[in-house]
């Protein structure tokens, strides 16, 4: 971000015309180089890198679509404008489909010219700052993989950037699909210890006679396949981060040895009495209610405290509906072909509507499948409808055996079909928090039938 004057590049043979703009520019405070040809442009352009080049379209010599394309090569920033008769508005345009800003019919007025260029400018600095805060936000919060805007988010953020300089242990708590593992390694990456490295284990994923081995390493012979001496993952992970996943699930017996690590910061290969000292921060995570493990005895209590210094806990998307068509944009972004050279696949406002009025027990892992879902299905369109979406999002019954299957003495299909649409319409208003308007919407119906229907239930 710079405070300095935009340099501007003003290139016309009309040179009563050029003097005059150039001192109007100049006067509002720009720096301005003039060039009476496209040779001249050229060589004025191959020297310094200009903020601004405005020029007319008719010149001698090289002419003003070849000055902007050489502006353009040599400085894809360089924002460029065409100054052009009536008779050329057609190649004007034609100039900015090759990547011109704007142009300015001949005669024209100062004021015309400056407000171009202003606007121009400010989409530039608008443009640049925003990739500044994405780099920001990639440096700060693990490569910009997390999204969301809303206050939930916002606090974790913040939290986040607290934590990570702190060094202290921290356990991540929060349903499944909400990002445990990510914001684990949005601290490593916030921390002093991201230059080394993130080590991760779910220990719900590893048979219990081998999540040992797995954490704490071992030498040859140590136990049958023991073919030779191996790390763990405690000692790969020595002055950078150590990521438990699913803590809650560890045997019992782990949890002591652990628990040494996290006070005395050594432990020792199995089969090896050898002890190793090691630099290590652990980031745990859990879904399970390790307090009331605790209680029951399942888990230590002690190691539930060591592990909890600071408690992180993620917000599940149905607290943040905000933040779902920041994620849809996303996932569409990074499971959408970028080969394909066409538009971005949209998404309706209704298919929206079902989605952020959703309850997504599977959190942002379910919305992601559900995406990929309809970018798979959706037959190269380039919009995602409501039909695109699993039942149970369209506000649809999935058929049952009990709904299907007809018995040998019959069914009483009134009652049955009243049943499913008392149990349709109790989604809907349990889904929109009893707003009729919305639920009415998820049903396809109108209000007023809606309504009626209630008074009959």
């Amino acid at each position: 971000m710079t405070d300095s004057k935009p340099n501007i590049l003003l290139v016309d043979d009309e040179d009563a015309l050029r003097g005059v703009v150039a001192e109007r520019l100049v006067d509002e405070g720009f720096e301005v180089a003039q060039a009476a040809s496209g040779e001249e442009a050229l060589e004025q352009l191959q020297g310094f890198a200009f903020d601004v080049v405005v020029s007319d379209l008719r010149l001698p010599g090289i002419d003003g679509r070849g000055v902007i394309d050489a502006a353009l090569e040599r400085y894809p920033g360089i924002i460029a404008i065409v100054v052009t008769g009536y008779a050329t508005v057609k190649d004007a345009v034609d100039t900015i489909k090759r990547g011109a800003a704007d142009f300015v019919a001949k005669p024209f007025q100062f004021d015309e010219l400056l407000h171009v260029i202003t606007t121009a400018l400010e989409q530039r600095r608008l443009k640049d700052e925003n990739a500044y805060l994405r780099q920001q936000l990639d440096e700060r919060f693990g490569l910009g993989a997390m999204v969301g805007k809303s206050a939930a988010m916002r606090a974790l953020y913040q939290l986040i950037e607290t934590v990570a300089t702190s060094g202290a242990t921290v356990l991540i708590t929060g349903e499944t699909g909400t990002g445990k593992e990510m914001v684990a390694r949005a601290i490593h990456q916030c921390s002093l210890r991201r230059q080394h490295r993130f080590v991760a284990i779910n220990c719900s994923a590893i048979p219990e006679p081998l999540l040992e081995a797995e954490l704490f390493g071992h030498v040859r012979g140590a136990f049958t396949g023991a073919v030779g001496s191996r790390q763990g993952r405690i000692e790969q992970a020595d002055k950078g981060t150590l990521f438990l996943d699913e803590v809650g699930n560890m045997p019992t017996a782990l949890q002591m040895k652990l628990l040494r690590v996290l006070q005395e910061r050594e432990f020792e290969r199995i089969g090896d009495p050898r002890t190793i000292k090691v630099d290590v921060r652990v980031v745990a995570a859990t879904n399970a209610d390790l307090p009331r493990m605790v209680k029951e005895g399942s888990f230590r209590e002690d190691l539930f405290y060591r592990l909890n210094v600071v408690h992180v806990e993620l917000p599940p998307l149905r607290a943040r509906p905000e933040d779902i068509p920041l994620l849809v944009a996303r996932f569409i972004g990074k499971l959408q072909s970028p080969s394909d050279g066409r538009e971005p696949v949209v998404v309706s406002q209704d298919a929206m509507r079902r989605l952020m009025a959703y309850e997504w027990p599977g959190n942002v892992r379910q919305l992601e499948n559900v995406i990929e879902r309809a970018l798979a299905l959706g037959g190269g369109r380039r919009r995602i409808e409501v039909d695109d979406l699993p039942a149970d999002l369209r506000g649809e019954l999935a058929p049952t055996t009990a709904a299907t299957h007809l018995a040998e003495t019959g069914v009483d299909l009134p009652k049955l079909i009243a049943d499913i649409e008392r149990q349709l319409i109790d989604q809907a208003l349990a889904r929109t928090d009893g707003n009729r308007g919305a639920a009415a919407r998820l049903l396809g119906l109108k209000r007023t039938t809606l309504v009626e229907k209630l008074k009959r239930i």
